[in-house]
């Protein structure tokens, strides 16, 4: 019979499962986590507990934060098991489980509540993640999105904010005022230079909010940037039987992952940091070329895949890959396009990094999914393939198998907007997207239009050339077709 996971029951787990060697009274908090999901979960708060079991840094708890419906309900569902988490290491060769307890607590589902734990001396990190999306970006000019409704509210409820930033701005003013140094905001999202970009949105909205203050905060908050890399599957029921069945645990909200997990990051932390070093952590000068070589190889790399395997049927990322025409579009696409682009890092082979991500795509116990993969477009692809796209234009590369790929989310989200597809288009902007890609069908510049997703871009004549010939050829004569008639010119090129 599984046992309910609590501090109580961890003795009795068995030997199988790994559980924290650190009492739980001996931690005291340092970080303030904002949007505990499964990422966070599978990636910082395992670093951390790794830590916390060499003895080190017990200073350095988690508190978990959010102010979102979804983060309530993680915060009910934690609370029921003290805070832990069994993590799952979806391993190829043989499934191990650790019980992580970095987190020892969790702010009321108020932003008043989470602004009175932001406040106090002993948080001197707070961490995000929070989605590419809840950056508030301008896709037009990479700048702050002062006029985003979620911006505008909180100008127009001075001393209410709603938003995260602004109520991190609110928590940076009672500490200038009662003279506490500031905490350091690190933000754990897939942006390239995600420190800038968290700057930019909180010293943004400080200088409509106070101008004062978003000097102070410009000069005093330190914010490094950092590339995250774990490959986490949402929880479903799947997940919770494997942990039952499995390991004996009865949890709630499991995390299953791969067993690869990467963490680079800046070091500048003025207030000091745990000593992540020592459970693998890469402390760089510069971490931009890294988090380029992730976004453009990796994530791209999902993107690339994501949606002619939703437009063949796919369910799952491990099926897609064993398609040769998949497997071979990704590799074809990032060789030739992608790669010539990414400025080199030394020691690091992109060869066998792009390799390594296959391999990791393949993994049939990760069980991850296509859906997973296309949700966002909106947000993800200005992120993971367009900057591509910019890049290639700005240096005369070819830039045709990356047309293809927004020729493919295109088609894909027609293809969401008929409901006998059974594929539901998980997306913000999802009505505009549908119904631009519908009318590209006889317009593709109806599709380029939405400027606040591509910009310019649908002026390129070169790439507006390509995209509308794609998409075309996807509508005339399917996803499979043009897969092999593009690996086909690229057999020819080679």
């Amino acid at each position: 019979m599984a046992r309910q996971l609590s501090l109580k029951t961890l003795p009795e787990l068995g030997s199988a499962i790994a559980i924290p060697s650190y009492a739980r009274e001996d931690l005291t908090p340092g970080i303030v986590h904002i949007g505990v999901g499964n990422f966070h979960r599978a990636h910082q708060a395992v670093y951390l507990d790794r830590l916390f079991n060499k003895g080190l840094d017990h200073d350095w708890a988690l508190i978990g934060a959010g102010v979102k419906p979804y983060d309530a309900a993680m915060r009910e569902t934690l609370e029921a098991q003290d805070w832990l988490t069994t993590v799952v290491e979806l391993d190829p060769h043989g499934l191990n489980a650790r019980v992580t307890g970095a987190m020892i607590g969790f702010t009321g589902i108020d932003p008043t509540a989470l602004i009175r734990t932001l406040i106090r001396p002993e948080i001197r990190i707070v961490t995000l993640t929070i989605t590419e999306g809840g950056y508030y970006v301008n896709a037009k000019t990479g700048g702050f999105d002062a006029g985003h409704p979620d911006i505008q509210g909180d100008l127009s409820r001075t001393g209410d904010p709603q938003t995260i930033f602004g109520i991190l701005i609110a928590a940076l003013a009672l500490r200038k005022d009662s003279g506490i140094a500031p905490f350091t905001v690190l933000s754990c999202d897939n942006l390239p230079e995600n420190g800038k970009v968290a700057k930019q949105a909180v010293v943004g909205l400080a200088r409509l909010l106070t101008p004062d203050l978003a000097g102070w905060i410009e000069n005093e908050v330190a914010f490094p940037s950092s590339m995250v890399d774990c490959i986490t599957p949402a929880t479903s029921e799947r997940e919770r039987t494997l942990v039952r069945d499995t390991f004996g645990i009865a949890d709630a909200a499991p995390v299953a992952c791969e067993p690869f997990r990467q963490w680079v990051m800046e070091d500048h932390f003025p207030r000091g940091r745990p000593r992540l070093e020592e459970v693998g952590v890469e402390f760089v000068e510069d971490v931009a070329p890294y988090e380029l070589m992730k976004l453009r190889i990796l994530n791209g790399g999902h993107a690339a895949i994501a949606y002619p395997s939703a437009l063949l049927g796919y369910t799952y990322v491990h099926e897609a890959m064993s398609d040769p025409d998949i497997a071979g579009w990704l590799k074809a696409l990032i060789r030739s396009e992608v790669i010539p682009i990414v400025p080199m890092i030394p020691g690091i082979s992109f060869e066998t990094y792009l390799e390594t991500c296959a391999e990791r795509f393949a993994n049939p116990a990760v069980g991850d999914t296509i859906a997973r993969l296309c949700l966002d477009g909106s947000n993800r692809q200005p992120k993971f393939i367009l900057p591509s796209v910019t890049d290639a234009r700005r240096a005369g590369r070819p830039l045709n198998g990356l047309a293809l790929e927004v020729a493919f989310w295109c088609r894909y989200c027609a293809l969401t907007a008929d409901n006998s597809s059974g594929i539901a288009l998980e997306d913000e902007r999802r009505d505009q997207l549908q119904t631009a890609a519908l009318s590209a069908r006889h317009d593709p510049a109806a599709f380029l239009a939405l400027t606040d997703v591509f910009g310019d871009l649908g002026q390129d004549e070169a790439f507006f050339t390509a995209f509308a010939a794609h998409l075309k050829a996807l509508w005339d004569d399917g996803a499979r077709a043009v897969l092999k008639r593009y690996l086909s010119s690229q057999t020819l090129i080679s």
